[in-house]
């Protein structure tokens, strides 16, 4: 039986994928090109996606404690960048805040654009968190 922790970064590493694929169906996309009307994906944004899916998989398939802390770096890591996309509408993990710097889009976009990394994160935290590395 799988651990909750491999469960857990295998449930993110298949939201991560979903994340990448959704700019790629023309069900996620508006007339504008940008995926649930809200935002544009691009290389970095797809590029962060696979990759941080591959990892989530390999730690998943590694270690249980190669999980844990998958699930708490990452956590940290892509909640910080949903709390940077919150006040600026661009994030450091896909390097936008070095692109494009400061956003002038509404306080909706950038909360309802922020909220996958935001909820991501805080899956992560809270599981990667809340385990215990002695268990088998």
């Amino acid at each position: 039986m799988i651990d909750r922790s491999r469960l857990a970064a295998c449930l993110l590493g298949a939201a991560l994928l979903f994340a990448a694929a959704t700019d790629y169906i023309p069900a996620f996309l508006d007339s504008e090109g940008r995926v649930f009307g809200l935002f544009h994906l691009d290389i970095y944004k797809d590029a962060l996606h696979l990759a941080s899916a591959l990892w989530a998989f390999a730690a998943a398939l590694i270690s249980r404690q190669a999980s844990i802390f998958f699930l708490r770096v990452f956590g940290v890591l892509y909640f910080l960048d949903g709390v940077m996309g919150v006040f600026t509408g661009s994030g450091y993990l896909d390097l936008s805040i070095f692109i494009d710097g400061i956003r002038s889009t509404s306080t909706y976009v950038k909360v309802a654009s922020s909220v996958p990394h935001l909820a991501l994160g805080a899956f992560g935290i809270l599981t990667g968190f809340s385990a215990r590395r002695s268990l088998a």
